[in-house]
């Protein structure tokens, strides 16, 4: 079985989809493996690191679609990429399901068994392929390191010969994997730190990061079974930010994490609600790539509103590229050792398995997934 390595085409990704490591441990299954010329390049790893590991390199990009058996990448593919792919092959990256039924409908017409890594369920056996944790974990990193570099003021307490500094006041919103890191690593930084989210079952996880959990009771709110918080009433948001409109007025360092899977992220943060900020306070909007959790907030812009500045850089994991890369290297050699049939040197996708029926989007030229299908009323159509 063949599968393909190909680098990253979005401009300004510097992410890859496997380390030689990662490749190592395919070409050591029996696999054979092909890279894209210059897969590497952007973390400072040179072709020669996967030859040493027994791929082989190619700058045929069509050839090698065509040939391939599995192609593996991180940004979905463009439509010129599906088209080159051959019937029957498999393809797994990030796909953003919900939002690209074009693409979802070019990978079923094109006979593509495609692999959404999103849409990995969150269960203790696919833990290690959650790409979308990974990712969010170094994200809520960078939410904080990109903030700390913005703010007038230090992050921790310092007493000096001039006097004593108060440590910063961060507010981080949504307590989910990017939320509970940028609480862990403002703590570590010396921010005092106080969080919300609407499920109430994580004031223990926030408490045991040191972080003040802001209780704000919004009637029944809970959680879907894969641990995302559900998408609150328009009275539970008003609720919300009401009480949240005093904790962002005190903060100096305001981190918004809320998102809703498959949905535009919930307007969280009014303008209303950063007029009372204190100027010179920094808030990083982490949703802006579905839609902003802040009014104003801009896709990769900072933008300067009451005199709050408001940070909506996109592809934060991207900041951090090598980790980035490293852990989600991971946890594709992880879906793929976990489906791996050593007898017949194969990736064998069950369609009995409940994390192949989460991921799985498209085979044998038809949508297959239950959630797309329910979402696009396809099985209504269909009778």
């Amino acid at each position: 079985m063949q599968f393909l390595i190909l680098k990253e085409t979005h401009p300004g990704e510097r992410r890859i989809a496997l380390l030689p490591a990662g490749v190592e441990r395919l070409t050591k299954a029996g696999a054979e493996v092909v890279i894209e010329s210059g897969l590497g390049e952007s973390i400072e790893i040179q072709d020669e690191a996967y030859t040493k590991v027994g791929a082989t390199v190619t700058t045929q990009r069509a050839d090698a679609l065509a040939a391939a058996d599995v192609a593996l990448g991180l940004r979905k593919p463009s439509r010129e990429t599906v088209a080159q792919l051959k019937r029957g092959a498999i393809w797994i990256s990030h796909l953003d399901p919900f939002n690209e039924r074009p693409l979802i409908d070019a990978l079923a017409a094109g006979g593509i068994q495609a692999i959404s890594v999103e849409m990995i369920p969150r269960t203790t056996i696919a833990q290690k392929m959650d790409a979308l944790s990974s990712q969010a974990n170094l994200g809520g990193y960078v939410a904080v390191i990109m903030a700390a570099a913005q703010a007038p003021k230090v992050l921790p307490m310092m007493m000096t010969p001039a006097g004593t500094l108060s440590p910063a006041r961060v507010f981080i919103i949504g307590a989910g994997v990017a939320g509970l890191q940028a609480i862990a690593t403002a703590k570590r930084l010396g921010a005092r730190v106080e969080a919300f989210d609407t499920r109430p079952v994580v004031e223990e996880q926030v408490a045991s990061l040191g972080a003040k959990f802001v209780k704000v009771d919004l009637g029944e709110t809970g959680q879907t079974k894969d641990g995302y918080a559900r998408e609150l009433t328009d009275e539970q948001l008003a609720k919300q930010r009401e009480a949240m409109a005093k904790a962002c007025a005190q903060a100096d360092i305001v981190i918004t994490t809320a998102q809703v899977f498959g949905r535009p992220a919930p307007v969280i943060i009014t303008d209303a609600m950063i007029q009372r900020m204190q100027p010179g306070s920094v808030i990083v909007d982490m949703a802006v790539e579905t839609g902003g959790n802040v009014e104003g907030s801009e896709l990769d812009q900072e933008v300067v509103r009451h005199g709050v500045k408001i940070l909506g850089h996109g592809n934060l994991p991207g900041r951090v590229p090598e980790h980035a890369s490293q852990m989600y290297s991971s946890n594709l050699t992880s879906f793929i050792d976990h489906f791996w049939d050593a007898e017949r040197k194969a990736l064998v996708l069950n369609a009995d398995d409940e994390i192949v029926a989460g991921a799985r989007i498209t085979f044998e030229g038809q949508i297959v997934n239950p959630l797309l299908r329910k979402r696009w009323n396809l099985d209504t159509e269909a009778s």
